[in-house]
């Protein structure tokens, strides 16, 4: 008979065949739903001693009607959707998978830039619209030429640098929270918030989205950047006003940008980004290969079976 439960708040997965396998084989069972509201989550999670969570919305209500959760493990890097506050007044720990898909973000974020900067879906439009030029039609700098600029130097910031580093850019970043030990090893020039937004020639973004980063590209960020630049956001839609870029794209405040993430997703089909051709928008798949996939899965059902057993935990972000 098992002895705990497991609710799978949410998934997209084709197969949950390995967190299956992981949970059932630690005694517990594992319950699925396709919970989309705090309301569905209340509704099974009440007795659960665990939750795993993809994209489903656990706001503080969710935490307090929990009646003996040990651990809630985020299929993912970011925990927006988490009210890590509240889970810590309740003593309820909150894990992510911070190790995953790292490459393939950083892979990604590069493919992004290096499109934008030699302006390859532009010219591509145009060679298909019967215009042959050996030129661009823009500005087009050598790459060993760019300042390479990203807000947040963790694991997938640095494995970018390390690929823009390989085509000659001059590598800088922002993280208050990073040493200045961490910026000597990678190579990486700190500077200041206002010294990104001005010399940035390429800017991506890779921080977590607070309170306080939270349209941290707006209006007057976009004002402060060269009208040559490319803005790249991989991370966490809400990082930028997307109203706001725009606006600024249409009125060639900045040269270009390349989202992953947005917002409110999927991307409102009247946005006013989709008409905007100096943009390239992808759908939240940076994540993605055939190899991240398994490893997601497998590392928050291990991460669960820990809490359960009462282990130490590996990623729980509110210690």
């Amino acid at each position: 008979m098992c002895s705990h439960k497991v609710l799978y708040t949410d998934h997209g997965f084709a197969s949950i065949a390995i967190e299956k396998q992981i949970i059932g084989a630690a005694g517990a069972e594992l319950m699925v739903a396709q919970c989309k509201t705090p309301e569905e989550v209340i509704a099974q999670a009440q007795e659960a001693d665990a939750l795993l969570v993809q994209w489903a919305p656990i706001p503080a209500r969710v935490i307090r009607a929990l009646r003996q959760c040990k651990v809630i493990v985020r299929l993912g890097i970011g925990v927006d959707n988490i009210a890590v506050t509240e889970a810590t007044e309740c003593g309820v720990p909150v894990c992510n998978v911070p190790d995953y898909c790292i490459d393939e973000v950083a892979d990604h974020t590069v493919a992004l830039a290096l499109t934008l900067a030699r302006q390859i879906s532009f010219v591509d439009r145009r060679v298909r619209g019967h215009i042959w030029k050996i030129t661009p039609s823009a500005q087009m700098p050598a790459l060993r030429d760019l300042i390479f600029a990203t807000i947040g130097l963790g694991r997938i910031a640095q494995a970018v640098h390390r690929r823009m580093q390989g085509f000659g850019c001059n590598g800088v970043a922002y993280d208050p929270n990073v040493s200045p030990a961490v910026f000597q090893s990678a190579g990486i020039g700190a500077k200041r918030l206002d010294e990104i937004f001005a010399t940035a020639d390429i800017l991506s973004l890779h921080c977590p989205l607070t309170p306080e980063t939270h349209h941290l590209v707006n209006a007057t960020r976009l004002e402060q950047m060269k009208p040559t630049a490319v803005l790249v956001n991989t991370a966490r839609g809400a990082l930028v006003d997307t109203v706001a870029l725009a606006h600024a794209l249409a009125q060639g405040q900045i040269a270009s940008a390349g989202l992953d993430v947005f917002e409110q997703e999927p991307l409102p089909e009247n946005h006013p980004l989709r008409d905007c051709p100096n943009a390239i928008l992808t759908s939240h798949l940076a994540w993605y290969s055939e190899r991240s996939v398994p490893e997601l899965q497998r590392k928050a059902a291990e991460e669960i079976v820990r809490g359960l057993r009462g282990e130490p935990l590996r990623n729980q972000i509110n210690k």
